[in-house]
């Protein structure tokens, strides 16, 4: 059979007052820290996430200037009916309409 050693009588732990208060308030222990990491865990993901999204505008800003300098060179007016002539001569002549016959119990 085991034998369990007991405390002397009269003889205090280290922690006992510290146990005492947790006893009484346990929010301070407990709940405390817990909401001061949410809050600090929030702070620190919105800097995270704010990182993130400069760096990936800043990478596009850099992308959208060397556009911008690459089409100024080469670029031709715009005009509605030359595009309009060129989508009209890319259509296909090859094609007929043929009515199909209608499936039976269709009026």
């Amino acid at each position: 059979m085991p034998t369990f050693q007991s405390k002397p009588y009269g003889k205090k732990g280290t922690f006992d007052p510290l146990a005492a208060k947790v006893k009484k308030r346990p929010f301070l222990l407990f709940g405390l820290p817990f909401i001061a990491i949410i809050i600090g865990g929030s702070f620190g993901l919105s800097q995270l996430t704010q990182t993130r999204y400069d760096h990936r505008d800043m990478r596009h800003r850099k992308v959208a200037k060397e556009e911008a300098l690459g089409m100024d060179k080469n670029r031709r007016k715009l005009s509605l009916q030359e595009e309009y002539w060129r989508l009209q001569a890319k259509t296909d002549e090859d094609w007929e309409q043929v009515r199909i016959e209608r499936p039976e119990g269709v009026e």
